[in-house]
């Protein structure tokens, strides 16, 4: 916690100065006790709630504390929703993304996560969706109705099964994506975004990509379309989908068992290349996860649900503290009116 004017928790000095006095009051009290005759009455209100006769002043020495504590603007550091903030997901639709070793298959496990992404990230953040497998498309531009993402989403089963991998070339078509949205935050808020000073981390626009294989197509090499994202100053966080004995039927490439002359016996070998998306997230400031089961899919995208399209900021507690404030003050009258004893 930090405080906008720290100089003012100088006022916290008043509240030795009134404990003095109250305890000044008190002995003044007890030489009118003494004074006094009726010792029956005396005994009356200094019986079982000798300790309740406390609770007011302590509760209004809580109540200035926090008003001076108030005053001086207290506030907190939070993650708060980027309103200029997108983020382009990229997903590979490739055949081998029907391979079982992420249940139910890696394809529907990357659309449940990605749909567990949307329940988590700002209502107010622009998404797109980018499908790939030897091309890569634009299923939705970047926008804040997350519905029209899902529906992309769950028709990436329309394009499953496509042949080839072109990963330098899904990025190209991302990196050319956030240049738009980039484009359009500049043409909106000039003051407030620069696209070529700001560090990638500090980037409004992010791209979220997930592949489960090797590139096998595409004229551009993955880290030549890293570069370009690199240069525009947005960080792609990348996520590695399935196990290194992935096999998949080759009947789901339209080839017969056993012809094709990469099939190992009768199955392909469909393993992931995470060096290659490792090296991605690094050279553009993302971060890399590998995920072999669908636990740790599914925890990828809930963390960076939880970072993307947010930044940190502070927040102002001082409504907070004169609400306490006032919750006390009632608490002491309260005090004052049922505990605090009255000589006659």
């Amino acid at each position: 916690m930090s405080f906008g004017h720290p100089w003012l928790l100088l006022t916290l000095l008043v509240l030795p100065a009134l404990v003095y006095l109250y305890v000044r009051l008190q002995r003044r009290r007890v030489r009118y006790a003494v004074r006094y005759t009726n010792l029956d009455v005396l005994a009356s209100v200094a019986g079982e709630r000798a300790w309740f006769r406390f609770a007011a002043p302590i509760l209004l020495l809580l109540a200035l504390a926090v008003l001076c504590a108030g005053v001086a603007r207290p506030r907190h550091r939070t993650t708060v929703a980027r309103e200029e903030a997108a983020v382009i997901l990229v997903l590979d639709v490739s055949g081998s993304m029907e391979a079982k070793d992420i249940k139910p298959t890696r394809l529907r496990a990357a659309q449940q996560a990605m749909n567990g992404f949307l329940d988590r990230v700002p209502k107010k953040l622009r998404v797109g969706l980018i499908l790939f497998a030897g091309e890569a498309q634009v299923a939705t531009p970047p926008t804040t109705n997350h519905d029209l993402v899902r529906e992309s989403l769950a028709g990436a089963d329309n394009f499953s099964g496509f042949r080839g991998t072109a990963i330098g070339d899904a990025l190209e078509e991302a990196v050319t994506v956030a240049r738009a949205a980039i484009s359009k935050n500049l043409e909106a808020q000039p003051q407030t975004i620069a696209f070529t000073a700001a560090p990638v981390t500090d980037s409004p626009v992010s791209i979220l990509f997930l592949s489960d294989g090797h590139q096998t197509r595409g004229a551009l090499q993955p880290l030549e379309g890293a570069q370009l994202a690199k240069q525009a100053g947005v960080p792609v966080y990348t996520v590695s989908l399935g196990t290194a004995n992935g096999k998949l039927d080759p009947s789901n490439f339209g080839f017969p068992r056993g012809t094709d002359p990469r099939l190992f016996g009768n199955m392909f070998n469909v393993a992931p290349d995470p060096k290659t998306l490792r090296q991605i997230a690094e050279v553009t400031g993302g971060k890399f996860f590998n995920a072999r089961s669908q636990d740790s899919l599914r925890t990828a995208y809930s963390s960076l649900g939880s970072h993307l399209g947010r930044v940190q900021a502070r927040k102002e507690l001082t409504s907070d503290f004169v609400l306490v404030a006032a919750l006390l003050l009632v608490g002491a009258g309260i005090a004052s009116r049922f505990w605090v004893p009255r000589l006659p």
